[in-house]
């Protein structure tokens, strides 16, 4: 590990760049799907929408291939860029993780206090206390785009760190709090499937094509175990190989390793398919016969509230204490109403609170009172910080940080 951080500081900044440029695109993208299918599932089209997703291909529904299928392809992305960021990326070292490690604890603690506040007592309603914990970072870079050079480089590598620690709570969530009916059999199958991946990566396989094999066996027995299929993405992932560049010549980087070749190719199909593809068929609800009360109800006002005040309170106050305690500076040229702006926008739970959502609730009704909830919350919490960081100024690269809250 210790020779993986003598990467060098272009090669890594330019990783953040690609993959900064790819999230912030998919995420525009995404927010036109999520559009898209509000606006299907309440037109003409509503019965074929609904039909679409209920229908079976081969043993299982649309929607299951969507949510355990393609999503597996997401988390095997997403522990791709924890185990890369760890190991060489923006937390690499102790001391840049402390700032997003508090920023994504608050962020988690503080929106699951607000939601057990206000739908806790509720009979059953308990179970989605993790709905608001989780950020989207894909709609969250997509909002940033917009801004331009208004919001300094340093926010976006603040908030790319901030939601892959958040990704990693959140799947420790999932395993922990959303498994039920254990079957050991192939739970033993899956682990050993795993354990096998861990051999080949330390015996110098780097061939991808049989990891994708025994990974996918690993995702059939998960599946079959109890366990979310999804995990199987995020612990394949932590077996493919990345190599070590002290042993790599001046031309490594014409032959990257096996981690970076399968991040590079997975993350445009991410970001521009399986993400707004989940976004189409999960973000639709239909309207009709909803009152305006539902909003008040606590299940959705829990969410919403979780996540545009909880979110901003518990990332905005893990940095101002990390930061007025001395244990680290702000993002540079960054004040405290980039600071504000950043934890506002932390507040877009979409991708995985959706998912998290159908995880908790897997109810066709209660599952329609989270999406809007989660919608609207984060609706609000993307206009809220957008607004805020359109009229923040980036402090000049030498100044001090204000002492107040302001630009």
């Amino acid at each position: 590990m210790r020779a993986l951080k003598k990467l060098s500081p272009s090669a890594i900044a330019d990783a953040l760049r690609e993959f900064v440029r790819i999230e912030a695109a998919g995420g525009i993208l995404l927010m036109g799907a999520a559009a898209a299918a509000l606006a299907v599932a309440n037109s003409p089209f509503a019965e074929g929408y609904f039909a679409a997703k209920a229908s079976y291909i081969g043993p299982l529904t649309l929607s299951y291939w969507i949510n355990d299928g393609l999503m597996a392809l997401f988390f095997l992305l997403v522990g791709l860029e924890i185990k890369r960021e760890f190991l060489e990326g923006q937390l690499s070292t102790m001391s840049a993780r402390i700032l997003p490690a508090l920023a994504a604890g608050g962020g988690v603690a503080v929106p699951a206090i607000v939601y057990m506040l206000v739908a806790g007592g509720e009979p059953g309603l308990a179970r989605g206390w993790a709905i608001p914990a989780a950020t989207d970072i894909a709609f969250a870079l997509g909002i940033l785009a917009l801004l331009g050079s208004r919001a300094p480089v340093s926010l976006k590598v603040l908030l790319t760190a901030i939601a892959v620690i958040d990704d990693l709570v959140a799947v420790a969530i999932i395993a922990v709090f959303y498994t039920e009916d254990l079957s050991l059999l192939p739970l033993g199958m899956g682990i050993a499937g795993v354990a096998m991946l861990a051999l080949l990566n330390r015996a110098g396989v780097r061939n991808l094509w049989i990891y994708a094999a025994i990974g996918l066996g690993v995702w059939v027995a998960v599946l079959l175990s109890g366990v979310h299929a999804t995990l199987a993405g995020v612990a394949v992932a932590l077996t493919i190989p990345l190599a070590d560049p002290v042993r790599a010549s001046e031309a490594a980087e014409a032959q990257p390793s096996p981690l970076h070749r399968l991040e590079h190719g997975l993350h445009p199909w991410i970001a521009f398919g399986v993400i707004p593809l989940f976004g189409f068929f999960n973000a639709g609800v239909a309207f009709e016969g909803m009152s305006p009360a539902a909003l008040t109800a606590p299940l959705p006002l829990g969410i919403a509230l979780g996540l545009i005040v909880g979110k901003q309170i518990g990332i905005f106050g893990a940095i101002f204490a990390a930061v007025k305690g001395g244990l680290a500076p702000l993002p540079e040229q960054a004040g405290w109403l980039h600071v504000y702006g950043l934890s506002l926008l932390c507040g877009i739970g979409f991708t995985m609170s959706l998912f998290i959502g159908g995880l908790a609730f897997p109810d066709p009704q209660t599952l329609d009172l989270v999406r809007v909830g989660v919608l609207s919350g984060s609706v609000i919490a993307a206009i809220a910080g957008y607004a805020i960081l359109r009229f923040a100024r980036p402090r000049p690269a030498s100044a001090p940080p204000s002492p107040v809250i302001g630009e």
